[in-house]
């Protein structure tokens, strides 16, 4: 495995972006975890005015969010998506959390979800946020596996939309 860095999605990086989009739609999956909806975006300049407003001025689902793409230093290439949602409101705490993160689908199983979420866990802890919320499908147990190896405790569980969901804390502020 090699080392990544978090990077705020920019119109330079239009290409990689699509790029990276593309093999989601290849292997059949409609939704791109971490990536504030460009799966669903049909419109570049769109998603990416939505992505960069919601950091600090704008507003989506009530709360201040930061998204990243995490890429490989060696090569450059998006490896994942990562979204730090910067507090959070009921709605997030039964569904979503603070944290929402997506492994390209030919780059899983690799340790990148791992190295991911530490470094975005790096910036919650900059940011002063004292833990964490990551809520996954229970039958998502790679995202479970991930939130586990950065320290997740399970504190719960529910029901959202039908689907069974494990909540994990992981306090960064002792």
């Amino acid at each position: 495995m090699e080392d990544l860095i978090l990077v705020t999605p920019s119109k330079a990086l239009e290409e990689k972006i699509l790029e990276y989009k593309q093999e989601f739609i290849d292997f059949k999956e409609t939704n791109i975890n971490g990536s504030c909806g460009l799966a669903s975006s049909n419109n570049f300049d769109q998603w990416l005015e939505t992505v960069l407003s919601i950091r600090k001025n704008n507003l989506r689902n009530n709360v201040h969010a930061s998204t990243f793409l995490s890429i490989r230093k060696a090569d450059n290439r998006i490896i994942g998506t990562i979204q730090l949602r910067h507090s959070l409101t009921e709605e997030l705490k039964k569904h979503g959390g603070h944290i929402g993160y997506g492994i390209r689908p030919s780059e899983r199983q690799k340790g990148y979800g791992k190295q991911q979420l530490s470094l975005v866990l790096e910036v919650a802890k900059a940011m002063n946020i004292p833990k964490v919320m990551i809520i996954c499908d229970k039958a998502n147990t790679a995202s479970s596996r991930t939130a586990i190896s950065c320290g997740g405790i399970l504190t719960g569980e529910n029901i959202y939309e039908g689907n069974e969901q494990l909540i994990y804390h992981i306090p960064l502020i002792k």
